[in-house]
């Protein structure tokens, strides 16, 4: 999603998801697959991630019931190659 070398960590959204850990990890998967649509479309994940997954959520209702959950949805990420 954010260039050729991306690290995507989702083990506490998928194991503490309300309804278990397949549920998380269909979450998880309606979302990376919705930010990649949305990127092959031309849209900022920056400034657009938020709306983004929050119309994803309006299809799958293991997506929904995470947004529940942890209420805050943020695409803010530091660069990890600095020594």
């Amino acid at each position: 999603i954010f260039g050729d070398d991306s690290v995507l960590q989702f083990g506490g959204g998928t194991l503490g998801h309300p309804w278990g850990n397949a549920p998380g990890a269909v979450a998880n998967r309606v979302a990376l697959e919705a930010c990649v649509k949305a990127r092959n479309e031309g849209r900022d994940l920056a400034i657009e991630g938020n709306e983004i997954i929050r119309e994803a959520s309006k299809w799958s209702p293991e997506l929904a019931a995470a947004c529940e959950v942890w209420k805050e949805i943020k695409f803010e990420f530091a660069a990890m190659d600095t020594l």
